[in-house]
């Protein structure tokens, strides 16, 4: 493959840092603040009766933790390919969408309705916890995804893992049964 200078525009990019430094520590950056912004954690300013968010602390806290993040290799290596993954997850999750829509015309909903949608967002959970643990290592090279999958194999016959997914089982049931059951909505007739 002959190299381009877009090709080589993004080598030298990798080699000042800005895929293992900058663009980590913006993202870290901008989460913290945003969170901070909206919960309001170090309280606010009242300036002729308008509330104001103390935008200084929250930004000084929000770089701290920010080149906190960029300090650890293994953090930023985590963050690195937890976002691939994040949004290989999101592409599939759109490929899926054009498929649905394959199957409907113009005028029609394409949207999940229901038990479908609950179980697609349980699904989408699961794989987005599995892809985190899947890209933090342990110090021997293995993902957390293997620590735990290998865990699971090797103690599955244990008394202990038969109580724990007895356990979860029966705290779903109860879940399911003490929920509180709404009434659905009368449809609107239209006269």
């Amino acid at each position: 493959m002959a190299d381009s200078v877009f090709r080589g525009a993004l080598v030298f990019l990798d080699k000042i840092g800005i895929y293992d430094v900058v663009l980590p520590f913006l993202l870290v950056f901008a989460v913290v603040f945003a969170i901070l912004e909206k919960t309001k954690v170090f309280g606010v300013d009242k300036i002729e009766g308008v509330e104001y968010t103390k935008k200084n602390i929250n930004a000084i806290i929000a770089f701290v933790i920010g080149f906190l993040v960029i300090a650890s290799t293994q953090l930023v290596k985590a963050i690195n390919e937890s976002m691939a993954n994040i949004v290989l997850l999101l592409l599939v999750s759109i490929s899926f969408l054009i498929l649905i829509g394959s199957f409907y015309h113009y005028e029609d909903k394409v949207m999940l309705e229901g038990a479908w949608k609950k179980m697609f967002m349980v699904l989408f959970f699961i794989i987005t916890v599995m892809i985190f643990l899947h890209s933090i290592k342990t110090e021997n090279g293995d993902s957390w995804l293997y620590v735990f999958w290998a865990f699971l194999r090797d103690n599955w016959a244990a008394d202990y893992t038969a109580s724990v997914i007895f356990l979860v089982v029966v705290i779903v049931i109860i879940l399911f049964i003490t929920q509180e059951r709404k009434p659905k909505k009368a449809e609107k007739k239209e006269d």
